[in-house]
């Protein structure tokens, strides 16, 4: 489980900076960001209730 939120985020950052590098892509950096956040916050909680 950890892995796959691990190979998200990293997903996630890649789509972000992809958005703000390619000019016109604004949208898909912001995407990109919310995601990643809402990936980190799961993964956090995730291991709270685990431990």
């Amino acid at each position: 489980m950890l892995t796959l939120i691990v190979v998200l985020l990293v997903v996630w950052l890649v789509i972000a900076v992809l958005g703000f590098v390619v000019k016109g892509l604004l949208w898909l950096a912001i995407v990109g960001i919310v995601l990643f956040l809402a990936t980190l916050a799961y993964g956090a909680i995730k291991r709270r209730v685990k431990s």
